[in-house]
């Protein structure tokens, strides 16, 4: 080994580079850290001064398997490149990496700058051919190793889990008893927070349901602490929308035993360093699925329930043919309306001043840059179409669907209201202990005193807060009725049309029914006539179609029907414009905006349906514009004349035409006039005259 070690190795640095993979393994196996440390006094054994040698222990309870957070690693390979190493003390070779790619570039490097690698075994040049076939080998069996050690582990694993006795960290609401078994947590209130989330969850229909309702009420919920000095301990706090989601997918609290939710994936990052990713496994990927296995919260078919609302109410990008959660919007049939054109849902647009005119709307072909929207038509059309529907199901179930209602708000306020006591219970549970604890001390020992005499009036002080957290409570938010109110309850259900448009009522909880009943409705919209049909899908399997018709376009709405208009055509050949008004408002008919006809009505009718007016000139009349051509002038000429008298004219009504009549003698006299005229000819020609012999013109 000396002899590989020359003079210009000791020149360089010297680094001893230390590494164990976790940190259990540096706070329990501290023989293998003395061992590393101590490869110092060997570098010292092998030529290199004291300066010359540095410690590279910040890698210590970190894994081998790639550098992304190995910082003296990075340092090390980065030193080796620029040739400021000149050799390297590992307690193993391996140590230095466990991935063969790392571990690769590592020794190519170190043949390239010529630096040393030593270890218990002895000391390599990787530039050399037999120690650099040796050091891959070692690499080689490195990885080899560190696979078989973990399909030994994971092995083991697996074949516990498969009977059910593999241990993890149990979600709140579980504990084990002294046979290992999983039991119900022996604390009434726990159980009672856990089951409190699943009945909100049945009614509020989303995650953020549950968290709102818990935050007004005001409710706590637990967490128990593991490891550590509080370990075992539960902790009291605000209910997050995270913690409801992770009770709902977790299968324990259905009474299942599961091995292999979640797995570990490897990716790319886009520094090029390799990343883990922890990511849920589908149900039917489970490794280890063992049902009642244990006491459960709900049964195994509620946990699927709950599992597809939660994926029905995702709307971050998410395609699904499902309903989404219900929401405050005016729109009722929000997330149940599938397209018959490209299949999706439909979604809701509120237009107008502030978003009162909802309307609904197809977008995914449109979201696609394929073409517009599939559809598009007013909310309150469809929503008073099955509305009406939904009422004429429910009318015979009136009176059980009270009945129901009210043992549902009955068991939900004995639920809130069994919380609060066990919340008072455990917070005079702990002003006791305070008590007993300080009255346990010796007097003499005042510094101890003087603490747990804080401690106790603390948890009378919260006593007293949460007895006053609970009489608002009781006064605010729980509803108790009296036999004469529920009486009055029964007789409004009997009529449920009047309590359905009641303006108390809220939308949520006219959607929530419509849910009950209605699975889905594929929206078809037929051009001729313009009508919607509704094929609904009920809950129970039955399909039935509605009909629902379009209201017409702005412009269809003041267009004149055909009956009018062909009025119109047969009047016109015998009466004027005046006479068919009269005559249409005789009818008692009015115009397409309402009142009565007048002659401007007839005439804007006659020039929209090309209708031409009676014939009310006569034979020996001419036009003006005849006139004008008789004689060869303008029309403005001819309005000339008639403004002078030089001609007769007619008009039986402002805006009707002028018919001209022309005597004897008219005509002659027009055409002298025109031929005499100085601004229909211009100046007359003069005679040219011819100079005399003097020269005078």
């Amino acid at each position: 080994m000396i002899a590989k070690i020359k003079a210009h190795h000791t020149q360089r640095m010297a680094y001893v580079y230390l590494r164990q993979s976790t940190m259990q393994q540096v706070m329990h196996h501290q023989e293998s850290t003395e061992r590393q440390y101590a490869l110092k006094n060997r570098a010292l054994e092998c030529g290199w001064q004291t300066e010359k040698i540095r410690v590279l222990d910040g890698d210590l309870g970190l894994s081998g398997a790639h550098m992304t957070n190995r910082q003296d690693f990075k340092t090390l390979v980065a030193d080796v490149s620029l040739n400021k190493v000149g050799a390297i003390f590992a307690l193993e070779a391996s140590r230095l990496s466990r991935s063969s790619t790392d571990w690769n570039r590592l020794f190519e490097l170190c043949s390239l700058s010529d630096t040393l690698i030593i270890d218990e075994d002895g000391c390599y040049n990787p530039a050399d051919f037999n120690d650099q076939l040796l050091l891959g080998l070692k690499g080689m069996m490195s990885q080899a190793e560190l696979h078989f050690i973990r399909a030994r582990l994971q092995g083991g694993k697996l074949n516990k889990a498969k009977k059910g006795a593999l241990h993890f960290p149990l979600p709140v609401g579980f504990c084990y008893d002294e046979e290992g078994e999983i039991v119900e947590d022996s604390d009434q209130e726990v159980r009672s927070a856990v089951t409190l989330v699943f009945e909100l969850f049945q009614q509020t229909g989303s995650a953020y349901g549950v968290v709102h309702r818990f935050n007004c009420l005001n409710l706590k919920f637990p967490k128990r602490a593991y490891g550590g000095v509080w370990k075992g301990k539960l902790i009291w706090g605000s209910l997050t929308h995270e913690r409801v989601r992770s009770i709902l997918k977790n299968p324990s609290y259905a009474g299942v035993y599961v091995y292999g939710r979640f797995r570990s994936q490897k990716t790319l990052s886009t520094e090029g360093s390799i990343c883990s990713k922890i990511q849920a496994v589908p149900i039917s990927d489970w490794q280890v699925t063992i049902k009642d296995h244990h006491p459960g919260y709900i049964s195994w078919e509620q946990f699927l329930h709950n599992n597809t609302i939660l994926q029905q109410n995702q709307t971050n990008g998410v395609e699904t043919m499902l309903p989404t959660a219900v929401r405050e919007g005016l729109a009722l049939l929000q997330g149940m309306l599938i397209c018959s054109v490209c299949g999706r849902r439909l979604t809701v647009r509120y237009q107008g001043n502030g978003g009162l005119y909802p309307v609904y709307e197809c977008i995914g072909r449109k979201r696609d840059c394929l073409t517009a929207s599939c559809m598009t038509f007013r909310c309150d059309l469809v929503d008073q179409a099955i509305s009406t529907r939904v009422l004429e199901v429910l009318t015979p179930e009136q009176f059980a669907l009270a009945m129901k209602a009210m043992e549902q708000v009955e068991h939900r306020n004995g639920a809130l209201d069994a919380q609060w006591r066990m919340r008072v219970q455990r917070a005079e549970y702990e002003a006791s202990l305070a008590q007993r604890r300080y009255e346990e001390v010796d007097p003499a020992n005042r510094l101890v005193a003087s603490t747990l005499e804080r401690r106790w009036n603390e948890a009378l002080v919260n006593l007293e807060q949460v007895k006053q957290q609970q009489l608002e409570f009781t006064q605010t938010q729980l509803v108790r009725m009296t036999p004469e109110q529920k009486q009055m309850v029964y007789g409004l259900a009997q009529d449920l049309p009047r309590l359905w448009k009641a303006p108390t009522t809220q939308a949520k909880d006219r959607k929530r029914i419509l849910r009950l009943l209605v699975k889905d409705i594929t929206v078809e919209k037929v051009l001729e006539p313009k009508k919607l049909i509704l094929h609904v899908r009920w809950q129970g399997g039955a399909i039935e179609d509605l009909s629902c018709a379009l209201p017409p376009k702005s412009c269809d709405k003041v267009r004149y029907s055909p009956e009018i208009v062909q009025k119109v055509r047969t009047l016109a050949q015998e009466l004027t414009d005046d006479q068919i008004a009269d005559s249409l408002n005789k009818e008692g008919l009015q115009g397409s905006k309402g009142g009565p006809f007048t002659w401007s009505k007839i005439r804007n009718i006659r020039w929209a349906y090309d209708i031409p007016a009676a014939r009310l000139k006569r034979p020996d009349e001419l036009t003006v514009k005849e006139v004008s051509q008789k004689f060869n002038v303008s029309q403005a000429v001819v309005y000339y004349w008639i403004e002078r008298g030089y001609v007769k004219a007619r008009r039986i009504k402002n805006g009707l035409p002028l018919f001209i009549t022309l005597c004897d003698g008219d005509e002659e006299r027009l055409r002298k006039r025109v031929a005499e005229s100085y601004k229909l000819n211009g100046p007359k020609a003069t005679t040219s005259l011819q100079p005399d012999e003097t020269g005078v013109v």
